[in-house]
């Protein structure tokens, strides 16, 4: 195989993230029945802040209690609060992706495997663990820790620190946005592999190596 170390994206990438499910499941616990217009509504704060702190002009703390502020007010319960519950429901309900698990067992004699998230420790840490995965991967590099969030080239550049300096010829990046994982890989000097969901397209400017729709594609493409 090409590469002997195979980064991935964690969120929709090896791992559903289905946010609505999770805020739905959070806030029953408050007696809330959270609908679609609450999630609109929600996600209109939120993808603003996501932007922001890819773009490293604010910190993983002001995303986290900035997004739950107005249910903070509503059910006088602290923002940080609900964030940290929110997280413990995503925890719970995350599942790899079909052909996650099978990818990662191909890959794992021939590679070091690592992530590199922009998600946020409370979730990473634990989803590992509840998946049973932990042990598939040489490292988990968070940027809540780092203090720095991709597409910044830092961020990899201290996995690859962590991996021994690998050549970047034999570096492989895998994640599903284009805008972080794939320009973040681009700015490293890295291989890349776009996992593409429905109705997404690539922006202007960014070119990966590989495409692909599913996992399985991509253990096709190694040569698995």
């Amino acid at each position: 195989m090409k590469y002997t170390h195979v980064l991935f994206d964690a969120d929709e990438t090896l791992f559903s993230f289905n946010a609505y499910a999770g805020l739905k499941r959070m806030f029953a616990m408050y007696g809330v029945d959270f609908t679609d217009a609450d999630y609109s509504h929600y996600q209109a704060t939120n993808k603003p802040l996501w932007l922001e702190y890819q773009n490293n002009t604010i910190s993983a703390t002001h995303l986290q209690v900035t997004r739950f502020s107005e249910w903070a007010n509503k059910l006088n319960v602290p923002a940080q609060q609900l964030n940290d519950d929110f997280l413990t429901a995503m925890a719970k309900i995350c599942e790899p992706l079909p052909g996650a698990i099978e990818l990662l067992n191909k890959l794992k004699p021939h590679a070091k495997l690592g992530i590199i998230t922009n998600g946020f420790t409370q979730l990473q840490a634990r989803r590992l663990e509840h998946s049973g995965l932990k042990e598939m991967f040489d490292c988990l590099v968070i940027s809540e820790q780092v203090g720095i969030a991709k597409p910044a080239a830092e961020i990899f550049y201290h996995t690859f620190e962590l991996l021994g300096n690998p050549p970047k010829e034999q570096i492989l990046m895998v994640g599903d946005t284009a805008s972080s994982d794939i320009l973040g890989g681009q700015n490293a000097g890295i291989d890349t592999c776009w996992l593409q969901h429905p109705n997404t397209v690539l922006p202007a400017g960014i070119e990966p190596t590989y495409q692909v729709t599913e996992l399985g594609q991509l253990q096709q493409l190694l040569e698995l």
